[in-house]
């Protein structure tokens, strides 16, 4: 039987009163701006330490095209979708955590926390803010390069080289991530081709190597990715030649999803990402973020295991910022 007793948050206990900001606007411990798999990770962490939590989210995850997620341990093989929806049912068991469709546009630091605003006029305050808002992929001027990524233009062997291992592969990129790329993947197929388009900028070892595996070099300019509805066919280049692949391994710039840690102050990588600790503190004392938006390696284990750390760490410095509040009030008496 579904227990219906209200919980007592930490918030409620008496605590932190000092810590309602705004008496018209929704307060919460921790508010997570994103709401796939480092943000739910988190709120399930700070959920079963009794913290009120909001999880914000525009529902545009970066995997939403991917058919099926590998690598998550007892999860292997089921759709970002499938997973999402699981984690959320199991959230809401959590009496603390809350959801909210929405686009955070302006963060503000106070002398208490964090205002926000979203895109639908809506304010609420938090005392910590977790940026799990991912990364915006940009897709280079090929057709059909964007209809397949993320279902037959892949970026990640660990995620996707198992299913179409043996299988003619290409990769297309060029210099120093081409030679990375193609040396890596190979061990997924014999069948792998190289597709620099456009003059190889490959060193004379580089070139070497890749003879000795028996990895052919093309720098013919691509056309097109021939597919049907995402499912890569083959490549056309620009001299007419065709190559029939199986899929197509590339990466491709990023940018972070939103601005928010920006305008917040968080420092940024020379990668582009949000820089954090172990524990996903950025340079922005409250500011914690988790997942892609700080990671090269974008996996869901890995974007669960961020959030998880984040949400214990959180909720760590919640915990010590309300021991410290107690002994001032106990200073004030005793003096």
């Amino acid at each position: 039987m579904k227990n219906n007793k209200p919980v007592k948050t930490h918030s409620q206990s008496g605590i932190n009163n000092t810590h309602n900001m705004t008496a018209n606007k929704p307060t919460y411990d921790v508010i997570s701006i994103g709401g796939s798999n480092a943000g739910l990770s988190a709120a399930l962490l700070l959920g079963r330490s009794l913290r009120k939590v909001l999880v914000i989210d525009a529902g545009q995850p970066c995997n939403r095209q991917t058919p099926h997620s590998h690598g998550f341990l007892t999860r292997d093989g089921e759709t970002p979708a499938q997973l999402a929806s699981i984690a959320r049912d199991q959230l809401g068991r959590y009496p603390t955590v809350q959801f909210r469709s929405d686009t955070v546009v302006t963060a503000v630091q106070t002398e208490d926390g964090f205002d926000l605003t979203t895109a639908s006029g809506k304010s609420f305050t938090s005392r910590k803010l977790l940026l799990a808002t991912g990364l915006f992929d940009i897709m280079p001027d090929i057709p059909g390069f964007a209809e397949c990524w993320g279902r037959s233009v892949l970026h990640c062997p660990y995620c996707h080289g198992y299913e179409v291992h043996g299988q003619p592969l290409g990769v297309l990129a060029n210099g120093e991530v081409g030679y990375e790329m193609a040396t890596l993947i190979q061990h997924w197929s014999s069948q792998l081709t190289l597709f620099t388009n456009g003059p190889s900028t490959l060193t004379y070892t580089q070139q070497e190597m890749l003879q000795q595996l028996k990895i052919p070099i093309i720098e013919t300019l691509l056309d097109a990715i021939e597919h049907q509805s995402g499912m890569l066919s083959g490549l056309r280049f620009n001299d007419g030649s065709q190559v029939q692949l199986k899929a197509l391994f590339s990466r491709v710039p990023f940018r972070q999803h939103t601005n928010i840690a920006s305008q917040l102050g968080c420092a940024i990588t020379d990668n582009g990402l949000i820089e954090t600790t172990e524990f996903g503190k950025t340079t922005v004392p409250g500011v914690f973020a988790a997942g892609d938006a700080t990671t090269l390696f974008r996996q869901v284990a890995i974007a669960v295991a961020n959030g998880s750390k984040a949400g214990a760490w959180i909720n760590k410095e919640l915990i010590t910022e309300d021991l410290e509040q107690i002994n001032q009030v106990r200073s004030r008496y005793t003096h």
